[in-house]
């Protein structure tokens, strides 16, 4: 599996383009995204772009540059209604207004998709998703996990402390070894021990 982190601006979310046809997660200027895009592949061979969640700083762009390469759009079914919302997208703290957006996928969690198994971890938004790739022991973490321990927080629009936490512990018992999160840096290399650390610490912050 090829995975490409795009360049975004530090308050955007990572996007990753992965075997060029896959986006995952998108952030939240159009233009930037298809310009970095292009520098990769061409716009039309891009066949989907699955969001995390419903977050703006991971969805603001979604649907200019689907419009831009005919992409589908893929959210969880939790998440889909939540991202017109200007307060449950959260895009009111970036002072925009939430773009309207019509995923044409909706996911449950358990659905393979282009190689990679969607698992539903809510926690940090009600249809939160990671992404894994066995074979390769990829993850794509979202805002569920990041490295060092971190985790999603859950005083926004639908967190759930305890369902975090559960998310999280569903993640501890995959084998990864590579980590890509929503922000942060990539994990190379035994990313397990980064995702175990979150439980502990999410455990502690939850009072568990």
């Amino acid at each position: 599996m090829h995975v490409i982190k795009l360049e975004n601006s530090p308050y955007d979310a990572n996007a990753y383009l992965v075997d060029g046809k896959i986006l995952v997660d998108v952030g939240m200027d159009a233009a930037y995204v298809i310009s970095e895009l292009e520098k990769h592949i061409t716009l039309d061979s891009l066949e989907a772009i699955i969001l995390t969640h419903c977050h703006y700083d991971h969805s603001g762009a979604a649907g200019e540059v689907a419009k831009a390469c005919g992409a589908r759009i893929a959210i969880h079914q939790d998440d889909a209604p939540l991202l017109g919302d200007s307060n449950a997208s959260a895009s009111s703290m970036f002072g925009e207004k939430a773009p309207s957006v019509k995923p044409d996928i909706l996911l449950k969690g358990g659905e393979m998709f282009g190689g990679l198994r969607v698992i539903h971890t809510p926690g940090h938004t009600p249809g939160g998703i990671c992404l894994y790739e066995s074979s390769s022991k990829i993850l794509f973490s979202g805002d569920t996990v990041f490295p060092n321990g971190g985790f999603g927080r859950t005083d926004l629009f639908g967190g759930n402390t305890a369902q975090l936490i559960e998310s999280i512990r569903k993640l501890s018992s995959l084998d990864v070894s590579v980590m890509y999160p929503g922000h942060g840096e990539v994990v190379t290399g035994n990313a397990s021990d980064h995702i175990r650390m979150a439980l502990v610490m999410a455990g502690q912050y939850g009072g568990l």
